[in-house]
């Protein structure tokens, strides 16, 4: 049920305005960190998810089952792989590695413009990229065990827009 009302929120989001801008190209980013990782060994780099991070993964995958991606991106790590794994795999997608350094570069912004595009994080890069699609610094830093945060940033002609949803 929960995750219905959370689908139709994002439907109903994502058509706000849009009679208004009907011949604007719209793009539309989805934007999670990475869902929970194995901290066992803290001087692992690149850890697995845990149990409850496959959990939120098939979540994730439910939570955004109504969204049809064009592009699924990740870091080239195994937790952010591991976090959209089950929604590319739904859609038939490939996972697109991108570099956080390289976040919303000409390249990027070409890619996916007009796109729906689904972006796997860290907490230290999720909402700094949703800033820079946004131009605007509305997002800081998020706490390391917060994993539940999904950014929705939409872009219509010259108009940008954002939604913050806490999705435990």
């Amino acid at each position: 049920m929960k995750t219905r009302l959370i689908s139709l929120l994002l439907l109903i989001f994502l058509g706000l305005g849009q009679n208004a801008c009907d011949s604007q190209e719209t793009s539309t980013y989805y934007l999670i960190r990475h869902a929970e990782k194995d901290r066992t060994d803290s001087t692992n780099k690149n850890p697995h998810l845990t149990e409850a991070g496959h959990e939120r993964a098939l979540k994730w995958k439910n939570v955004l089952s109504s969204i049809e991606f064009d592009h699924i991106y990740s870091t080239d790590y195994h937790r952010t792989i591991e976090t959209v794994t089950p929604i590319a795999k739904a859609q038939n997608l490939d996972v697109e590695f991108y570099n956080p350094s390289d976040m919303f570069d000409e390249n990027f912004k070409a890619r996916t413009k007009g796109k729906v595009t689904l972006i796997s994080g860290h907490s230290n890069t999720t909402p700094f990229f949703a800033n820079r699609i946004l131009e605007e610094e509305r997002y800081g830093q998020i706490d390391d065990s917060n994993n539940a945060n999904l950014y929705i940033v939409v872009i219509r002609g010259e108009h940008r827009s954002a939604q913050l949803l806490h999705i435990e």
